[in-house]
């Protein structure tokens, strides 16, 4: 039987999750990320932010959605423009 990791304690931290989805494309207009809809300061924050700050952070994401545009790519982006 093996000895535990005395390093395991860091990724047993209660701590609110990042909202991070992998799709990392912060978007002109908005200054939000299209994945996960923080801002460039929150993303670089987030290691260091408190779990209250993340928890308020993580509150105002679903509002954000709206502040992000549609892309028109693929066939919907070359169909507008043929159109146009």
């Amino acid at each position: 039987m093996s000895k535990p990791d005395p390093s395991d304690h860091i990724w047993q931290r209660a701590e609110i999750d990042s909202p991070c989805i992998k799709i990392c494309v912060i978007q002109t207009e908005s200054r939000l990320c299209t994945g996960c809809l923080r801002t460039i300061d929150e993303i670089s924050a987030w290691s260091r932010m408190t779990p209250e700050a993340r928890a308020d952070v993580m509150a105002e994401l679903p509002g954000r959605q709206g502040l992000i545009a549609k892309r028109r790519g693929g066939r919907a982006g070359r169909v507008k423009s043929a159109d146009s």
